[in-house]
């Protein structure tokens, strides 16, 4: 049989597109991740790159819904801010155009556990 090849590697066809962080953003995150694993504060994450949205969920056990979910969003970088730390219930904790800014959020979690 004569199968057409998938859309992405048609001559001339463009991948479809996809958020992703990239390795600065990670290196970022994981730091948090790290100190926060060290504090015995989180054990698992996941990352999802899809269309619209990058996603960094935290979790406390593997089992669980995201205790925290870190998402980048790129329509959103002229308006409400390319970067937002979302809780459990669906809350914006805290949204802004520079990452560091919005994850001050979680360590201020950090900060509490440690005392």
């Amino acid at each position: 049989m004569n199968a057409q090849p998938p859309i992405s590697m048609r001559p001339g066809a463009q991948p479809p597109e996809q958020v992703a962080f990239h390795r600065r953003e990670l290196n970022v995150i994981l730091s948090l991740y790290g100190r926060m694993v060290a504090a015995g504060e989180w054990r698992d994450y996941g990352i999802s790159h899809l269309r619209d949205v990058a996603v960094f969920s935290v979790f406390r056990r593997t089992a669980e819904n995201p205790l925290y979910r870190i998402e980048k969003r790129p329509k959103l970088r002229n308006k409400q801010g390319l970067y937002a730390v979302i809780g459990m219930d669906g809350q914006v904790l805290k949204r802004g155009h520079e990452l560091k800014t919005v994850l001050r959020v979680l360590e201020r979690k950090l900060i509490r556990s440690v005392e």
